[in-house]
Parts: structure tokens; sequence; C-alpha cells
């Protein structure tokens, strides 16, 4: 768990966790921000990230399970792309929506019909362009059973992504962060419980 510390305090070190009073794009209020965005910026933490997820999937459900790795713009992408130089696998990608010119497809790539995949994402909250991700993926005839996201929101995705037959694993959450920065006395209770608050709505 070594990592999962570290990780907490350098996310809100570097600003890329914030705690306060957001509006999200969904336009949902929030009690904190989180862009997982600005990571690679920071080459050694990026790594180290990247490893501990290849390590997670290792452990968790093998490398030898599943063919391909596919995430979703952009987030995703730069994460898997990552994982899937250090892991030597191939690497897919879907579109929030077709290509309206050229082949016009939604999943690109090289695929084959019954190919197994493992879903890579950055945040996850109510796991909706996952879900979408993962419907595409299906129409396609390419099988998924395990997502992985860096930071899980909890605000319902491992539901939303059950219903598919998919598993979600997370690097880290929510209550799992804040709690750490809590114990280390880099945010005060009522942070804490704000988030707790939001968890739970």
């Amino acid at each position: 768990m070594e990592f999962v510390k570290e990780f907490a305090v350098f996310l809100h070190q570097k600003g890329i966790i914030k705690f306060g009073d957001f509006t999200l794009a969904s336009g949902k209020k929030s009690s904190y921000y989180v862009d997982l965005r600005l990571v690679p910026s920071y080459p050694h933490e990026f790594r180290n990230m990247v490893k501990y997820l290849e390590n997670k999937i290792t452990e968790d459900i093998g490398l030898e399970k599943f063919d391909s790795i596919v995430s979703v713009p952009t987030g995703g992408l730069v994460i898997a792309s990552a994982l899937a130089i250090e892991t030597v696998k191939p690497l897919i990608y879907v579109r929030s929506k077709p290509k309206d010119y050229g082949t016009s497809k939604s999943v690109e790539g090289k695929i084959k019909d019954g190919m197994k995949v493992v879903m890579i994402d950055d945040v996850a909250t109510t796991g909706g362009s996952v879900v979408n991700a993962i419907k595409s993926l299906k129409e396609v005839n390419i099988s998924i059973t395990d997502a992985y996201v860096i930071v899980n929101r909890m605000e319902g995705a491992d539901e939303a992504l059950s219903e598919l037959g998919v598993k979600m694993h997370s690097v880290l959450d929510i209550l799992q962060i804040t709690q750490e920065l809590y114990e280390q006395k880099i945010v005060e209770q009522d942070v804490l419980e704000k988030v707790k608050k939001q968890i739970n709505k």
C-alpha cells in the first residue's frame, strides 16, 4: 500500500486533486475535483502509476488472459498507451462517436471476432463513457470482463458496469485518497465528511 499512500499525497500536492466546491461537466456539484490528465507531466509518478497498474492487472487476472488493451479517448488513452508499451500488448480504442468520414467505425485498431480485452480509463464517476464503449465492443463481438480505472469516484460506475457483466477495478477510490490525506493531517475532518456524504447520495 506504500504506492497508494505516496500517490494520494502526490495528487494533492500537485493540485491534481482539489477539495472545495466544484461544478462538474455534467452540471453536478462536487466537493472535490480530480484531473488525472496532469499526471503524465510528472514522468516518475506517471511511470510508477503505470507499473502499479500493470502489477495489479497481472495479480488480478493475468496478462495472458486477454489479447488487447482498450481505452476511451482522451484521459484513459494516455495511460493505456503507456501500459501497452510496458506489457507489450496491442492497443485499441473506442471513439465516443464514430467518425463521419472514411470507414466511420467506432473501434480503432486491429480487432478480430471473439477477442478478449481489458478496458483502461482514468477516472470513473457514473461509468457512462465506459458503458458506451463496452456496448460498442460487444457490437463487434469483442469480449470484456474487466475494466481498470486509476480513480473511482464511487458514484455508480461499479453497478453500471456489473450490469454489463464487467467487473470494475480501481487503483484508488476517492474515499481511500481522502482517508489517507486525513490520516496524514493534510486535510481536515470536514473534507472527509463531505466526500463520504457525496458518495452516499
